[in-house]
């Protein structure tokens, strides 16, 4: 179970770098049942509960066209986040990771993204169900969920390949 600002068995910290501003601007808020993060389920649900996503002024206009797809990408802004760990131990067992071979909320800067089943929209509100962020988190963006897009080019040589 997860405590605030614990350091589990072999988790490292850092002190991070001073830092900069990125040019990030909350476009929203998303409102979900969890106040606490000890309760706050680790990843979405397809049959969680509906949430709100409220899209703030000028960016309403921005949502024309996306009641088009079932299923959309939130990215969000962790912001009850840690950012010091560089490894850690999400089961607690005493075996370590780094923070980027994780889906783990502690991050260098924590960003959050869920695919989520798109309900409804009316005007800048959205209804959703997926997220696994707590109530008042701030919204980053909105994208259309990428595995419902066909590639535009056909592979080209020199493309990175996978195989043999």
């Amino acid at each position: 179970m997860v405590r605030l600002n614990e350091i589990r068995t072999g988790e490292v910290a850092i002190t991070p770098p001073e830092g900069r501003d990125a040019g990030l601007t909350y476009i929203g808020r998303i409102r979900t049942p969890w106040t606490d993060r000890l309760a706050c389920p680790r990843q979405g649900r397809a049959d969680g509960p509906s949430c709100r996503i409220e899209v703030f002024e000028p960016w309403i206009a921005a949502l024309d066209g996306l009641g088009e797809f079932a299923r959309i990408e939130v990215l969000y802004w962790l912001d009850a986040s840690r950012r010091d760990l560089v490894r850690q131990s999400p089961a607690n067992d005493g075996t370590t990771r780094g923070t980027f071979a994780l889906r783990s909320p502690v991050r260098p800067n924590p960003i959050g993204t869920s695919i989520v089943t798109l309900i409804a929209i009316e005007g800048g509100i959205l209804t959703v169900r997926g997220l696994d962020c707590l109530d008042g988190t701030p919204l980053l963006d909105l994208k259309p969920d990428r595995s419902l897009f066909t590639p535009i080019a056909p592979p080209q040589l020199g493309d990175y390949e996978t195989g043999a």
